[in-house]
């Protein structure tokens, strides 16, 4: 008589799953989704703001009679504006506004709070310090250069580039973009004076405010491509619940 081959069932399957880490905490659930709608709600504001002056300058002061440093090949939605183009988009700068600064605030808090339990829970020491072997970092490096699907395995950790990917955005990128978007606030400036100064002046502020914009919306979709050809309900569903799936 041959031998039975026992087949786990989906009672032992979930079982198995649940005993496994969760691949998220809550917080950083929470704190994840509330970036992403803050993040969306900036990039949208933001994009209005820069239609009322799409001209960008370097040092303290620029107006519309000073020579740009760089300017964005778009018509502005004031008329004073000197873009080339002879009409004016509707001007959308009150609510645009009013929504970047509540969403900044929103993206402010989020971050403190991310950043707090991080240190104190030991999930930056854990998830994100990046420690590996000089051949690891070949490797791992060499997979990506050739676009190579993540084995499901993965799906319990960051990988090395994740690591890297997002210590430079949480410790570097955000706290810049942060920094200089509050250097523009003339309350803050009133208390920090120092903000703008730091930065090279007003104007600077704002052009570095741009580019750290740019560079955010670049990481922004490289991540949503990444998880599209990673597994884009499986990963989604982790970020939900907290758990991964080995299988997609």
């Amino acid at each position: 008589m041959a031998d039975s081959v026992t087949v786990p069932g989906p009672a032992i399957a979930a079982s198995t799953d649940a005993a496994k880490p969760a691949r998220h905490a809550l917080l950083v659930r929470i704190t994840h989704w509330l970036t992403a709608i803050s993040s969306f709600a900036l990039l949208l504001s933001g994009g209005e703001i820069i239609l009322s002056h799409p001209r960008f300058y370097w040092g303290e002061t620029g107006d519309d009679f000073s020579r740009a440093l760089f300017q964005l090949p778009v018509p502005s939605s004031r008329d004073m504006v000197p873009t080339g183009y002879h009409y004016v988009l509707p001007d959308q700068n009150g609510w645009s506004r009013a929504l970047h600064f509540q969403a900044a605030w929103l993206l402010v808090f989020t971050g403190l709070l991310y950043i707090l339990w991080g240190i104190f829970s030991g999930h930056f020491r854990r998830n994100l310090l990046p420690l590996a072997s000089r051949d690891r970092w070949r490797a791992v490096i060499a997979d990506h250069l050739r676009f190579r699907r993540p084995h499901p395995s993965e799906a319990h950790s960051y990988n090395l580039l994740q690591r890297l990917a997002y210590s430079a955005v949480i410790f570097l990128l955000v706290p810049l973009t942060i920094w200089s978007g509050l250097s523009l606030s003339q309350t803050f400036d009133a208390i920090f004076p120092y903000a703008v100064e730091s930065l090279g002046g007003f104007q600077s502020a704002r052009t570095i405010h741009f580019f750290c914009a740019i560079a955010l919306t670049l990481f922004i979709l490289i991540h949503l491509a990444m998880i599209v050809r990673s597994g884009f309900l499986r990963l989604t569903r982790a970020m939900i619940t907290g758990r991964a799936q080995d299988q997609p």
